[in-house]
């Protein structure tokens, strides 16, 4: 079977694999992007037998014909965070004012322009009144997981979903954004209607929404959400 998601489900996916098919006796690949990637990829008439992106996105391809009438059902949440590199200083995040002011006093900051979480940041640093500061000190990459730019030394602070921090090596995530800023991602997953096994795809998303699965979506830095 063929999985179409997002880089914020990847590492999730990836350490359900071996469990699943020793438990249902069915392979999956995972093919990934930038969410906004994904969806253009998607339109332009790449198919497969499940698709994980954000809410809304696969209730429109449901509307569309893409994904079959009845089969979306909620996926996973995840939150926005911070990480440094690897045994730097931790900055102050507990407040709205607290970050602002560890931004403000970074030397630079990284962020993707197609990743949901990416495309959110923008729009919170107009938020915080520092985007106009924060311009020439800031490191974008078109998608991917933004933690490597920060393990190089490229920039201070990575600013990405905390699940796509943690799966960068040589970075510690600091913490979640405050709450009153905070940005909740919602991913559902759906079998394309193309799927020329979609009994076999529905046993997949039974089996990636069992409570036995929980544990391993929080370990990966999401939340799992129950239909």
């Amino acid at each position: 079977m063929k999985i179409l998601t997002s880089n914020s489900s990847r590492t999730v996916l990836d350490a359900l694999a071996p469990a699943f098919e020793r438990a249902a006796g069915h392979r999956y690949a995972v093919e990934f992007d930038s969410a906004k990637k994904m969806l253009a990829r998607i339109k332009d008439g790449e198919t497969g037998d499940v698709v994980i992106l954000e809410a809304s996105v696969v209730k429109g391809l449901e509307q569309l014909g893409i994904v079959a009438a009845g089969s979306r059902r909620p996926f996973a949440r995840s939150r926005v965070g911070i990480a440094v590199r690897a045994s730097a200083p931790k900055p102050d995040i507990s407040s709205v004012d607290a970050f602002r002011r560890a931004l403000l006093d970074a030397r630079s900051i990284a962020h993707t322009v197609h990743g949901a979480s990416g495309m959110y940041v923008p729009v919170l640093l107009e938020r915080l009144g520092i985007a106009e500061q924060m311009k020439p000190r800031t490191v974008t990459r078109q998608g991917g997981y933004i933690g490597g730019v920060v393990a190089s030394g490229e920039a201070e602070i990575a600013i990405q979903q905390i699940v796509e921090l943690l799966a960068v090596p040589g970075i510690d995530v600091v913490g979640p954004l405050p709450e009153a800023i905070q940005k909740v991602f919602e991913t559902s997953a759906g079998i394309f209607t193309a799927s020329k096994q979609p009994a076999a795809a529905e046993t997949l998303l039974r089996y990636l929404l069992a409570p036995d699965a929980a544990g391993v979506f929080r370990k990966k830095g999401l939340e799992q959400v129950e239909a």
